[in-house]
């Protein structure tokens, strides 16, 4: 039989099938030892094929092959033993949900989010969220911020998940298409869900006044069908984003704007350092390219994977 994952709890999953049945599924042991350096071998998202079987009177269904990812989603596993996390397979776009506070969203975390979506061919959109609860210096932040990311090429859209602000446009943008949330804790993805599908009513919690942060809602990543044409994928909370399997030589290739500049480097293979005649370190110097992304872009060849939290927005 074939299918689709939903649901991944690290030891079962939840698989539709082209039927339209769910069964709970486990996979064999030899998917975990065939060279995967992942905590997760099977993904939400990947089309797979399985077998059913009876056990105590349960119909259950055992995973033997999974079919090629047209994509995914990948991060540093937390877990120090293996190399990387799946979070989720074969995603038409990602929303990755910023806020400028409560909690605080930094530059560092989206620029490594958007370095990972440019390098498995997944596209990117930006939702500031919360718009409703900011000043007036704070939205000039917030414009700020997506002005510097739409000139990348990066759509940005100011939402609130809480009062329905502008939910119409990620609807809209949501049509015939599988779309993954992503984002910290506490920044409103469990809330945005409701208001695009409230039948769901996702689990939501109050941000933690002592840290700032949000307390963990979603525990696995899980898929759900919509009711208007569209699939979502609800991923939990990441708190840091580390970027794998990614070259320093092609690091560069991943921020658009330093690409657009790299045929202009006096050096084929420029890593925009210390090199004579760099396009991007002179764009740079004319505030053409913002500091921030020069900035994460050093943080990641230079293999910090720690500061996630730290501002990279102030020199």
């Amino acid at each position: 039989m074939r299918g689709t994952v939903y649901k991944s709890t690290g030891s079962w999953y939840q698989v539709k099938a082209e039927d339209g049945t769910f069964y709970d599924c486990r996979i064999k042991g030899k998917f975990r030892i065939k060279g995967i350096k992942s905590t997760n071998p099977v993904a939400v998202g990947d089309k797979v094929e399985f077998d059913l079987e009876e056990i105590s009177e349960q119909t259950q269904g055992v995973i033997k092959k999974i079919s090629d990812r047209d994509n995914y989603i990948i991060r540093r596993s937390v877990n120090l033993s293996k190399q990387t996390h799946i979070i989720a397979a074969n995603i038409d776009q990602v929303f990755l949900m910023v806020t400028l506070n409560n909690p605080p969203t930094f530059t560092t975390f989206i620029d490594r989010f958007l370095v990972t979506a440019e390098a498995y061919h997944v596209k990117a959109v930006l939702l500031f969220n919360k718009i409703d609860t900011y000043n007036e210096d704070e939205l000039l932040e917030i414009k700020f911020l997506a002005k510097m990311y739409r000139e990348i090429g990066y759509e940005c859209v100011g939402i609130s998940a809480k009062s329905g602000k502008n939910v119409y446009k990620v609807k809209e943008m949501m049509l015939g298409k599988t779309s993954m949330f992503s984002g910290h804790s506490g920044t409103g993805k469990s809330t945005l869900i409701n208001a695009l599908e409230p039948s769901l009513n996702l689990k939501t919690l109050e941000i933690s006044e002592q840290h700032k942060q949000g307390q963990h809602t979603t525990t696995f990543a899980e898929m759900f069908d919509l009711s208007f044409d569209a699939r979502i994928i609800d991923t939990p909370g990441i708190k840091g984003f580390g970027v794998v399997d990614i070259e320093k030589e092609e690091l560069g290739d991943y921020f658009p704007e330093f690409f657009e500049l790299k045929q202009d480097c006096k050096f084929h293979n420029c890593l925009h350092l210390n090199e004579p005649k760099c396009a991007v370190k002179d764009a740079l110097d004319d505030g053409e390219i913002p500091w921030s992304r020069y900035k994460s872009y050093l943080q990641i060849i230079e293999g910090e994977d720690d500061p996630y939290r730290i501002d990279q927005y102030k020199k």
